[in-house]
């Protein structure tokens, strides 16, 4: 299990970590949460050894191995498959000792060596990696294109391929759903669920914390709080919590202001002296319960938007895309006529590659339409949230100078609304959004993910718009901005079109959907749970066309070798005839596996129970118990070790069995 203990770490002059207790038990599933800055990733480093703890103490067991999702770009020729491939760290050993072992030429060794190799999962490697990548979104024409072929966002989540394919005791994945569409993070929820490791998860995704995670862990003020259920539990039982700490706190400044009224009444009497000076004592002896604090929340609202065109704008035979280097055109989106109303709020689906931040780009104007009408209603004021912040902001320049700025461009263009342009007042409405003092003269490139979207959020809002263009508006965002950004869109009376793979801040905010796929636009009709039962189909079609796909490439080969056998000893047989062989070929394997499938299965069901009651013993051995129910429980412990052992050797066997099997009727 993983232990903090008292735990202090500081970073430079800041204390990240003080006293900070926890346990997390092997096999849960943990949601790290707390406010941006409030050092979560940093306790992800202390536990990945790259941080020591300054005083305190805190471990994990020295033979757990730990998977996590490597932070730099990588850049390599090699294949995606490849790449991800070499994620399985004890794969890539075995490999390594086979060739040291050949070169040594010990039979022996080579013996062992290769017996490694196999229980690595060589055989499967290439198979489970590819998995890896088209749950994650990767097409099949992909899989062996080079790392360094693909944008930023797609090498990330080879990283994250990269991380799961790794066997692991402990997976520590901090955002991983940033670079993800709502068709992988589906997938990526079920891979976890299935994950057998221990699981510390850093997110701002409710509905995915809620999905994935049973235990919660809470970081603020430098201390853990640890919850027992997923997000939506901790709120909840927070909730509870400090509507119970302020009522203990408002009982306890009512007793202590009685106190201090007797004192100050009479510490002057002599014949009330001693009882108010034993009263002075009770106030100094009381414990001080702390206020709570509500945090400083991210509140803003966006100004009214004034008079609305209707329609907002209207797409006639519209062609969305790209142009190449040499001109010609890159369409990813065509044929589209439809128009946009003032009121609605639209949520944009779509798998990534689909054109979906391509459409909301040339609705915004930072491109061109390829083909076909894009008609503004009179008076459209489009307020754009980039997915990649920087496409709209100037990493060299302060917060102050792009309101300054943005004040210039609006009056130059006779599009001010009232809107004042005098540099107080710029700075004032920088500080709505939490930029003040020194924070206005900060340049963006040194800025936080996170208030990098907050001055995008304030630049907008400036603008007064009526239509909101948003890309991903939720990246970079701790839950508290979110939800903050969810109730000032509630309560925008405009037009919203969104982008997002945040299933709560789709639920929240949008009334209808449009869907991007197969290179247009039509309306998704049904809500989110019908979209994850759409993708799910999707996702059971694709993999039926693998496996067809598969299928007759193997009924290929078994056509070639009967080609060559006949073409040595006789006439070719009718298809029907070969139809008949392969049937009965195909029903003499069955008749011969049959046995030993049904012992893999039973030893299957044993293993699972053993495991669970291994994980049950584990978790009462953690309770206070009496001596006697200690002893006994772990001589029970070491009985359900044992088995567990003997029945995965049993399970190896008969796994091995079945391999040689089906690797003779191949032959």
């Amino acid at each position: 299990m993983i232990v903090l203990r008292d735990v202090v770490l500081r970073r430079g002059s800041k204390v990240v970590l003080d006293g900070a207790s926890a346990t997390l038990n092997p096999g849960e599933k943990v949601g790290l949460v707390g406010r941006n800055g409030a050092g979560k990733s940093s306790l992800f480093a202390l536990l990945q050894g790259h941080l020591h703890e300054d005083s305190g103490h805190a471990e994990r067991p020295r033979h757990w191995r730990v998977a996590q999702v490597a932070q730099e770009m990588p850049e390599t020729a090699q294949s995606a498959t490849d790449f991800v491939i070499g994620g399985d760290t004890r794969l890539s050993e075995a490999q390594a000792e086979v060739r040291a072992a050949e070169a040594s030429g010990d039979g022996e060794r080579m013996a062992h060596a290769y017996t490694a190799l196999h229980d690595a999962g060589a055989h499967d490697a290439t198979a489970r990696a590819q998995a890896l990548l088209l749950g994650l979104g990767f097409q099949m024409h992909e899989l062996q294109r080079p790392v360094n072929s693909f944008s930023g966002g797609w090498r990330m989540r080879l990283q994250l391929a990269r991380a799961l394919m790794c066997p692991s005791d402990l997976l520590m994945l901090d955002e991983p759903t940033n670079h993800l569409d709502l068709d992988a993070l589906v997938w990526l929820e079920g891979w976890l669920k299935r994950y057998e490791g221990t699981l510390l998860v850093i997110s701002h995704d409710r509905e995915f914390l809620d999905a994935v995670t049973q235990v919660t862990l809470h970081l603020e003020g430098g201390r853990l709080s640890r919850y027992s259920g997923n997000y939506s539990r901790f709120e909840a039982m927070r909730a509870e919590q400090i509507s119970q700490q302020q009522a203990a706190y408002a009982r306890q400044q009512e007793r202590m202001a009685r106190l201090q009224r007797f004192i100050d009444r009479f510490k002057a009497k002599a014949t009330k002296a001693r009882q108010a000076q034993s009263r002075i004592k009770a106030l100094e002896r009381m414990e001080k319960i702390a206020p709570v604090l509500a945090e400083a929340e991210f509140h803003f609202q966006f100004d009214e938007p004034g008079q609305c065109p209707n329609p907002m704008l209207s797409l006639r035979d519209a062609c969305f895309g790209y142009r190449r280097p040499d001109g010609q055109p890159w369409p990813i989106v065509r044929g589209v006529t439809r128009s946009v109303l003032a009121g609605q709020r639209l949520g944009i689906l779509g798998a990534n590659g689909q054109g979906k931040s391509t459409v909301v780009k040339t609705v915004a104007g930072a491109l061109p339409l390829l083909d076909g009408a894009l008609t503004a209603g009179k008076g459209l004021r489009i307020g754009y949230f980039a997915q990649q912040e920087l496409d709209v902001l100037r990493p060299d320049d302060t917060p102050l100078a792009h309101m300054i700025r943005l004040a210039r461009d609006t009056e130059a263009a006779g599009l001010l609304d009232g809107q004042s342009t005098r540099e107080q007042d710029l700075r004032n409405f920088l500080g709505r959004f939490q930029f003040s003092g020194d924070a206005v003269l900060q340049p963006v490139g040194t800025m936080s993910g996170g208030e990098k979207a907050r001055l995008v959020l304030c630049m907008i809002v400036w603008q007064r718009p009526n239509l909101l263009l948003l890309d991903e508006p939720t990246n970079h965002l701790d839950l508290a901005t979110r939800e903050a950004l969810a109730v000032a869109l509630n309560e925008f009376e405009g037009t919203v079109m969104l982008v997002s793979h945040d299933r709560a801040l789709l639920r929240a905010v949008c009334d209808e959907f449009w869907l991007v796929a197969e290179g247009g636009i039509r309306p998704f009709d049904g809500d989110l749970d019908d979209y994850q039962r759409y993708l799910l189909e999707v996702a059971k079609q694709k993999r039926e066309a693998l496996d067809a796909a598969a299928s007759a490439a193997a009924n290929h080969r078994d056509g070639q070798r009967e080609d060559a056998a006949h073409a040595a000893n006789g006439p070719r047989l009718t298809p029907a005839e070969q139809r008949r062989q392969q049937a009965q070929r195909r029903q003499q394997l069955n008749e011969q596996l049959k046995p030993h499938k049904q012992r893999r299965d039973a030893l299957e069901r044993q293993l699972l129970a053993l495991q669970t009651e291994q994980a049950e013993l584990h978790a009462r051995l953690q309770q206070p118990l009496p001596p006697a129910e200690l002893a006994e429980a772990g001589r029970r412990l070491k009985q359900v070790d044992e088995a567990i052992a003997q029945t995965e050797e049993q399970w190896l066997d008969v796994a091995e069995q079945i391999e040689r099997i089906e690797q003779a009727a191949q032959a």
